[in-house]
């Protein structure tokens, strides 16, 4: 790709993201983020109506009345995308690629935290760490992170959310929002997943397509799994094997769901033949 293309197309996300992020997604997006982070803010003496557990034990021992810690919200949050970048998500058979539609919901959510006066980060990962991008503020940055998911070649083709997830609990060590947009095609993250939802305030975008769900009768095909490489031919009229594919999908997500739920994880699926609006207002209603 070469730079005028690489320009119009970061120019082409920027409009269409910036504009729903304004017109739509600022105002939920504060209301189902900001306030979540607390920060320590000073002691005073416990007064009728006080919660005990904020009492501060240590500062009653030494003053010999009960005091209480009072909290504040947080002006400031950090806001970290980590996204997938392996070869399953160049993968879409209608409107966009995977990939496409993860750029924009990066774009969407950078934006939002923009309005906001929050920093954004990233991380672009596959089997390995492809770009780790430290949180700072303002619209060049945020173009920066849209410009590097659109432009990047992944060395990597497969999927480690595991070791992406350890990067980042490794490089965020303050409480941090974190969007982890991924087709989630990948086994064995549950235990770092967990970690990182106690943590930090994590939520799981899953893009999709729909021929994962469901493949058409269109007879014989050959699918290649493409970050293994290998490939096989499907029979694609034979129901029977369009339903246990179907059903081996359901279980997968059912998997997923239960995971996400186990380690404190939000989530939202997002299609790639579908508007993505509603179900990321769906998700910032829920957790208004």
């Amino acid at each position: 790709m070469d730079t005028a293309e690489l320009i119009q197309r970061v120019r082409r996300v920027e409009l269409k993201t910036r504009g729903l992020s304004d017109r739509i997604f600022s105002g939920e997006y504060h209301s189902a983020f900001k306030g979540r982070g607390m920060a320590f803010a000073e002691n005073r003496a416990y007064q009728h109506g006080d919660e005990i557990r904020t009492i501060d034990w240590n500062v009653t021992a030494r003053m010999g009345t009960p005091y209480v810690k009072v909290f504040e919200e947080e002006r400031e949050l950090t806001v970290f995308l980590m996204i997938d970048v392996s070869a399953s998500n160049a993968m879409g058979t209608r409107r966009m690629t995977k990939r496409d539609l993860a750029s924009e919901l990066a774009a969407v959510l950078a934006f939002s935290a923009m309005g906001n006066n929050d920093k954004v980060g990233a991380i672009l990962f596959s089997d390995r760490i492809e770009r780790f991008i430290p949180p700072k503020k303002g619209r060049s940055h945020v173009l920066r992170i849209i410009r590097e998911i659109i432009e990047i070649e992944p060395e990597g083709k497969g999927t480690d959310l595991s070791s992406a997830l350890q990067h980042f609990l490794q490089a965020m060590k303050k409480r941090t929002i974190c969007f982890l947009i991924s087709d989630f095609r990948d086994t064995d993250f549950d235990a770092v997943l967990k970690r990182a939802g106690r943590r930090h305030d994590v939520v799981a975008l899953r893009v999709e397509d729909p021929v994962e769900r469901e493949l058409p009768a269109v007879g014989w095909l050959p699918a290649t799994d493409p970050e293994s490489g290998e490939t096989r031919w499907i029979n694609t009229t034979n129901k029977r094997a369009r339903l246990r594919l179907a059903a081996k999908e359901r279980e997968r997500e059912a998997a997923l769901r239960s995971m996400f739920a186990r380690s404190g994880v939000d989530q939202a699926v997002l299609l790639t033949n579908e508007p993505y609006v509603q179900p990321l207002m769906q998700l910032f209603d829920r957790r208004g």
